[in-house]
């Protein structure tokens, strides 16, 4: 299963056009709660320079980037842990994703309703949050609930569980999350297997005004930033509607537009960057005169589960593969240059495929 990125937030802060944006969809965006309520899914490319220089030193005909997935949740609002709005539904989305996108709103526009009448970053953050915390309560309690009927049952293993649960228990009734907690590898564990929303890691996206995009420093978004340092999380700065305005342009016409305004450029590349990082993912690449290829894995990936990336006969088949960095490969300027070099390597089903590794596998068919 791919890993995915849930982008969520309070219902009007951007979600479904910072959505469109990234993966270049059309999701329904309108001036009301709730325009999402079926989740939207959608695949963003994962900007790389060094696909396109492996693909020219190999005078590849194809050059495919690595990709990532990413779902446009449903607003949640206050009392969302008990039912409210979409809650219910909310709740179950985030379950079933990897790492959180959270948008929140650092404009104001009369034009567009806020749920609560006007932005206040840590307070929205707020909101979220305590809604996560109050699922996780539940979530840990009814697990608790089990836990006593297995100590009743003599089950060897339930006092460890029931202490794991209640260390958890009091993170959370503290209004910890639980990703920026410390946590033993037993207890992050164990939060797994209970799928804990505040467990899953959180990128924090200021949706700024058009004015603020090119400065950085409107009070909302030094608010945002000073959240995410006291939680731990990524923060990243972008105007939602700016990057959707640029969807239907040229790269050469989009950047003469950000000139215009005073934009920059596009922070599209930084936040996808991001949650590519967030999920845990490093790319190795695969390189031939048909294709160079970028491919994501977790780290502490072996080669043969690499191999199976690529396709699945290889694995089943690996024998061995050529290794070489990307570095050292465009250093050299051609693979048989870097074979000359030294550079390239033999390597085996134990080894640990590294960020930049351009890999030739060898396999039995």
């Amino acid at each position: 299963m791919p890993l995915k990125a849930g982008i969520i937030g309070l219902p009007n802060v951007g979600k479904s056009t910072l959505f469109n944006a990234i993966t270049k969809l059309s999701a329904t965006v309108s001036n009301y709660p709730f325009t999402t309520i079926d989740p939207n899914v959608g695949i963003a490319e994962v900007p790389d320079p060094r696909t396109g220089e492996i693909s020219r030193i190999t005078g590849s005909k194809k050059t495919t980037e690595a990709t990532i997935e990413f779902v446009d949740i449903a607003g949640l609002v206050k009392g969302a842990s008990r039912g409210e709005g979409l809650g219910n539904k909310f709740l179950a989305n985030i379950r079933e994703v990897d790492a959180i996108v959270h948008v929140v709103r650092c404009f104001e526009d009369g034009l567009v309703a806020h749920v609560e009448g006007a932005p206040d970053p840590v307070r929205d953050i707020g909101t979220i949050n305590s809604e996560l915390l109050l699922a996780d309560l539940a979530t840990i309690e009814k697990k608790i609930s089990e836990i006593q009927k297995a100590i009743k049952g003599r089950d060897k293993n339930a006092p460890e569980h029931m202490a794991l649960a209640e260390k958890l228990k009091s993170h959370v009734e503290k209004g910890e999350l639980l990703s920026s907690a410390e946590l033993s590898p037993e207890e992050k564990e164990f939060a797994g297997m209970l799928f804990l929303l505040t467990s899953k890691p959180q990128i924090l996206v200021a949706n700024a005004g058009e004015k603020c995009f090119s400065r950085n420093d409107e009070a909302f978004v030094l608010q945002l930033r000073e959240a995410a340092l006291r939680s731990g999380a990524s923060a990243v700065v972008l105007c939602s509607k700016l990057e959707a305005e640029m969807l239907g342009l040229g790269e050469e016409d989009a950047r003469q537009y950000l000139e215009e305004i005073g934009a920059g450029k596009s922070r599209l590349p930084e936040l996808i960057r991001s949650a590519y990082d967030t999920l845990g993912l490093i790319t190795f690449f695969t390189a031939n005169e048909k294709e160079t290829r970028a491919w994501p894995v977790g780290r502490g990936t072996k080669l043969p589960s690499a191999a199976g990336k690529v396709h699945t006969d290889m694995e089943k088949g690996f024998i061995s593969a050529e290794v070489v960095s990307a570095g050292n490969l465009v250093k050299s300027g051609a693979y048989h240059k870097a074979k000359e070099n030294g550079t390239v390597r033999l390597e085996g089903k134990n080894y640990e495929v590294k960020d930049g590794d351009v890999v030739t596998i060898r396999f039995n068919v």
